[in-house]
């Protein structure tokens, strides 16, 4: 494992939400306009803490898109100031903690009663503060496909993945890499 559970699961949650906006989705919608969408992803990511599963709160969840996506824009070092942003904004103070869910002691950098929306960017922050500190940041991708957008972490070995898991886009580009190379044979 690259990095511990914690920061693993908020980088996948990160790239989750930045994947639901139209302009990163395989499918090219947006995954998050109802509170259906809402339930679903907090469903697939439990944050702890309060949860108002209201407009409101979805409303704060999509407004936040871009925010998380700009970490997949700028290289570690541009990355840094996003991330203090973040932990600034969201009155960031570390402390660890054990509840249900986790067998380990992990760290939360805000209180349960912020809104969802300051968790998410703080518990962002922090996993991309691992990233940064252990000079990772080359793992933070933009797939390669010619359609898409998404974004993902690369967890492979030797830091070689190049396409999202949200549209078969590995898949897809690997046969039209071969139908070129047979169209070309046949030339």
């Amino acid at each position: 494992m690259v990095f511990i559970h914690d920061t693993q699961l908020a980088l996948e949650a990160a790239v989750d939400l930045v994947n639901t906006a139209p302009e990163r989705s395989s499918e090219g919608v947006d995954a998050l306009v109802d509170l259906a969408d809402l339930d679903r992803f907090l469903d697939e990511r439990p944050y702890s803490g309060r949860l108002q599963r209201d407009a409101e709160e979805l409303e704060a969840m999509r407004s936040i898109r871009p925010r998380l996506h700009a970490l997949w824009t700028v290289g570690r070092d541009g990355a840094v100031p996003l991330v203090n942003a973040m932990l600034s904004d969201g009155r960031a103070l570390p402390q660890l903690v054990s509840h249900a869910g986790f067998e380990q002691w992990h760290i939360h950098a805000t209180d349960d009663q912020e809104p969802l929306t300051t968790r998410v960017l703080v518990e962002t922050a922090m996993a991309f503060v691992d990233v940064i500190r252990a000079d990772e940041y080359d793992r933070v991708q933009v797939c390669e496909a010619d359609d898409c957008a998404s974004v993902f972490i690369d967890y492979s070995r030797n830091k070689s993945k190049r396409y999202c898991d949200t549209g078969n886009c590995g898949n897809r580009m690997n046969v039209n890499a071969y139908r070129r190379r047979k169209a070309k044979e046949s030339a």
